[in-house]
């Protein structure tokens, strides 16, 4: 048998990351769940007592500051100590960045297990979730918020050495790109995102050669510049205020480092973009007319 408080959220799921449920359980004697699948992500946390956790033919003895994950559609057992059987608390959650995450957190198939010592802290959280738990999107708000301290506390428990050599590279890339995405308007630096990522400058030179074939400082220049570019095609938008919006304050500078990746200036360029629609607004035309001039021959009983 088992005393449990545990809470099933339900409406229409999506987002990068997302609660599924959460709760807290104080086991009987032996009890257990499984072997059995789970449709989302699940993070046990050991509150107090013993039980073991089987998965992938693996079996893990655990007790009170250890947690286990379960990965979706992954089958697992778990069971409480005869004699000290277990309270844990757990949280669900689902999400197009989840896996994700949980790799760059370090936990996975083959290290599902970690420890903690934020026993209080992660209860804490948990308690929180669930008295937060009616419908409404203020509550659906400090959930999903809840849900990324409850990771971040679990994340910090993570020993650096658990985490995979290469995803941890490829964690880095992707995260300086995505900090390069929404800081290309503002005058960063490379530097800026070695400090972002929390990796020096020349390590994450050799990851951007590895994975992009090119420098940070390359894909900062060619990101900005294909932005410009993409904005040079409104018409009535300044030279002066488009380099501004890509992180450039000195239009000179700019206008220059737009001649070396496109071969021309900002305003030729925008005047090639005005040339070929026109060229391809008057073919348009012409087809048009030419379509009309076939209907009309029909309609006189013509051939077309």
């Amino acid at each position: 048998m088992e005393k449990a408080y545990k809470l099933e959220f339900g409406g229409q799921p999506g987002g990068e990351l997302f609660m599924t449920c959460c709760g807290c359980s104080r086991t009987e004697p032996l009890h257990c769940f499984g072997p059995a699948m789970k449709p989302h992500y699940l993070i046990h946390y050991v509150l107090n007592g013993r039980g073991i956790f089987k998965m992938e033919g693996e079996e893990y003895p655990l007790e009170a500051g250890c947690g286990f994950l379960i990965e979706p559609g992954q089958m697992s057992f778990y069971q409480a100590d005869e004699k000290d059987p277990w309270m844990y608390i757990w949280v669900g959650f689902s999400g197009e960045r989840a896996e994700e995450y949980v790799k760059s957190m370090g936990i996975s198939p083959r290290h599902p297990v970690f420890h903690s010592e934020q026993s209080d802290e992660l209860y804490s959280i948990v308690r929180d979730m669930m008295d937060h738990n009616t419908v409404g999107v203020a509550n659906e708000l400090r959930r999903n918020g809840l849900l990324h301290i409850f990771l971040s506390v679990v994340a910090q428990s993570m020993p650096e050495e658990k985490r995979e050599e290469t995803d941890r590279a490829n964690q880095y890339v992707r995260r300086a790109v995505e900090f390069i995405q929404r800081n290309y308007c503002n005058p960063i630096r490379v530097t800026d995102v070695a400090d972002y990522v929390c990796v020096n400058r020349s390590y994450l030179y050799t990851l951007f050669q590895k994975s992009l074939g090119m420098s940070p400082q390359q894909f900062l220049a060619a990101y900005r510049l294909t932005k410009a570019a993409e904005m040079l095609m409104v018409p009535h938008l300044p030279v002066e205020s488009i380099a501004l919006s890509c992180g450039y304050q000195d239009p000179l500078v700019f206008s220059k480092a737009f001649r070396q990746m496109k071969g021309v200036s900002p305003t030729m360029y925008r005047k090639q973009i005005q040339q070929d629609e026109n060229r391809v607004n008057r073919e348009h035309l012409k087809q048009v007319e030419e379509f009309i001039s076939r209907v009309g021959r029909l309609e006189l009983g013509g051939e077309p």
